[in-house]
């Protein structure tokens, strides 16, 4: 049986305690395959937590979501918000003493979960992610200001962070019109591809 409690740590930040159950040993393996990353290379010496920019929106600490994987808690590690939480910004590889790649493992852990139908454990920031590749479809490009309107359309979250939207408007941060790309052919192409891949 799988169990999660919760713990509070010293700055008052929530986390999730992992207690060990039977797990599915191949799925380390799944992941590193995905990943090309080689989890066994991390020791756990909390580094990557050390300097990580959300830990403190995150329900396991980067090290953490490792060790579900090493352990084959496959639901565990595919519903946490952490691997969602993630923006890629490579500050805990960085810090890592063995440079395990730890964008590359949340990005196969955030495929597995779709294709697995995994519950998201932070669907707006999967409904985000899709804006943004359906404007680089579109346009070769992100068409900043079409992201966030489509984006709040589906999440009919209108107001929050409307003041950051206004002052990038006036700094000129936001372009009103699209730029595309001169040959769209290739793009069109690479999103047929990978969607016929079933990637979403």
């Amino acid at each position: 049986m799988m169990h999660r409690k919760k713990r509070s740590d010293g700055k008052n930040q929530s986390l999730e305690t992992i207690v060990a159950g039977n797990g599915d040993m191949g799925f380390v393996r799944e992941v590193a395959k995905r990943s090309g990353t080689d989890l066994s290379a991390c020791f756990h010496c909390r580094c990557c937590a050390g300097g990580c920019p959300f830990i403190e929106a995150m329900d396991y600490a980067p090290h953490g979501v490792i060790r579900l994987a090493q352990l084959g808690m496959r639901d565990e590690v595919l519903q946490s918000a952490t691997i969602w939480t993630c923006v890629g910004c490579h500050t805990c590889s960085i810090a890592c003493p063995m440079a395990v790649d730890m964008a590359a493992v949340m990005d196969a852990l955030r495929q597995i979960a779709i294709e697995s139908d995994a519950a998201i454990a932070e669907p707006d920031v999967l409904d985000f992610h899709r804006e943004v590749l359906r404007s680089i479809e579109r346009y070769g490009r992100t068409h900043k200001l079409e992201i966030m309107m489509r984006y709040k359309v589906k999440t009919r979250d209108w107001f929050t962070d409307m003041d950051v939207g206004l002052r990038m408007l006036a700094k000129r941060k936001l372009d009103l019109m699209p730029s595309r790309v001169r040959n769209t052919k290739d793009l069109k192409r690479m999103f047929r591809e990978n969607a016929e891949g079933g990637t979403p």
